[in-house]
């Protein structure tokens, strides 16, 4: 967690406040652009949506935004009128500590939804998180930190280009564990890069990305209030052509990677599930189907119990709406050939069982011979922990 780089022109920060009841959990970040930058962002598509969300949409796509506050421990959601003052709030403790306009301020929170903010807390923590902001390596870590809820370990990417002779930096941290569905599943993440891009074009790139990663993680479908990624962006001459293009690239890298590690992080998740539908007339049919078999409570019953009921798989397939010919249909379990053009196979069970049992990551493979949509999606087994942990969340 050492040896990444940083985009230039950032500050970050994570502090305690006692917002959350654990001690010295850190539990307020701050994001600082030292200049007006182009901020874009995607939300979630649930209809009960955070205040931080109602706020922060009417402030993307921007071209100068200089800070994102976020908070962990307090969604501020289905918190009424108050939940609106509130998050613009906290918008305006950052701007009069920066010098700026509120509205230049974009906010994001987490945790138990229903409840009022303590603001006397944050109208004290957000200052100190201000001011001890710092572009360094452990400032992001710090920052990583802080928005956590029930997360194991914070989720950081990075990825380096060169474009036209110059060298650029994205980077990226979120949140994840648990209510993960698509739309925009459930989290909170940042993309920040000192390559300059137009307003207009980080949006569409962004929600491209969002689109191709953060809706293809599942871990119980629970679309939450709050979801939230934002990306910011500065530098000088906005990208275009390959340039652009070759940046959208390492945006789609840095938000498949931190995706892929929220599935991993799953709430009592002892299995990282990838799924790959090919062979459909378009993605967009891929995906039903792979979202389909990712949220099957008996699919990921079975990779816990390492039972290789491969049945589950397919008729999770069937039944997503989909039209297919199952004689088209054949599926893989690692490099196990299960399921062939409609007809089952013979395999050796206790193999297959021993592939789940000993394998932190297990892939399913099912192809059609429609055409070339294609879809990539990962969750996670269904364990007894999971469920301890949701019935025990506020209590």
């Amino acid at each position: 967690m050492t040896d990444w780089p940083l985009p230039r022109g950032y500050r970050f920060a994570g502090v305690v406040t006692k917002l959350r009841s654990e001690p010295d959990r850190r539990d307020v970040a701050v994001i600082i652009a030292d200049e007006p930058s182009a901020a874009a962002g995607v939300f979630t598509q649930n209809r009960v949506c955070a205040a931080p969300v109602q706020v922060s949409r009417q402030r993307v796509p921007s071209a100068n935004a200089r800070a994102i506050v976020i908070c962990s421990g307090n969604a501020n959601a289905c918190t009424g009128e108050q939940g609106l003052r509130d998050a613009e709030r906290m918008a305006e403790i950052v701007a009069t500590e920066l010098g700026c306009s509120p509205e230049q301020v974009l906010v994001a929170s987490t945790g138990v939804i229903g409840r009022p903010l303590p603001m006397p807390i944050l109208e004290a923590g957000i200052p100190k998180a201000v001011h001890t902001a710092t572009a360094t390596r452990e400032g992001l870590i710090d920052a990583a930190h802080a928005i956590l809820t029930t997360d194991t370990r914070i989720k950081v990417a990075v990825h380096e280009l060169k474009l036209s002779g110059s060298t650029f930096t994205v980077a990226g941290f979120a949140k994840g564990a648990a209510m993960i569905g698509p739309n925009m599943a459930t989290m909170l993440g940042f993309v920040l890069t000192d390559a300059s891009v137009s307003p207009a074009d980080l949006n569409r790139i962004l929600k491209r990305a969002a689109d191709q990663s953060f809706n293809c993680i599942s871990v119980e479908g629970h679309t939450s209030t709050n979801d939230t990624v934002f990306a910011l962006a500065h530098g000088g001459t906005p990208l275009t052509g390959n340039d652009l293009e070759a940046f959208a690239g390492a945006i789609d890298a840095v938000c498949g990677e931190l995706s892929r590690k929220i599935a991993a992080d799953a709430e009592g998740a002892e299995h990282l599930i990838t799924i790959d539908v090919e062979g459909c007339r378009s993605d967009a049919e891929a995906r039903t189907i792979a979202k389909a078999i990712a949220e099957s409570a008996l699919v990921k019953s079975a990779v816990y119990g390492a039972d290789p009921n491969w049945g589950r798989v397919v008729s999770a397939a069937g039944y997503c709406g989909v039209p297919f010919d199952e004689k088209e249909l054949s599926l893989w379990m690692g490099d196990m050939l299960l399921f062939r053009d409609g007809t089952p196979l013979p395999f050796d069970a206790p193999t297959a069982s021993t592939y789940l049992k000993t394998n932190r990551e297990v892939h399913f493979r099912l192809t059609l011979k429609s055409g070339h949509g294609r879809c990539r999606f990962y969750t996670s087994d269904l364990t007894p922990e999971y469920v301890k942990l949701n019935a025990d969340y506020t209590t």
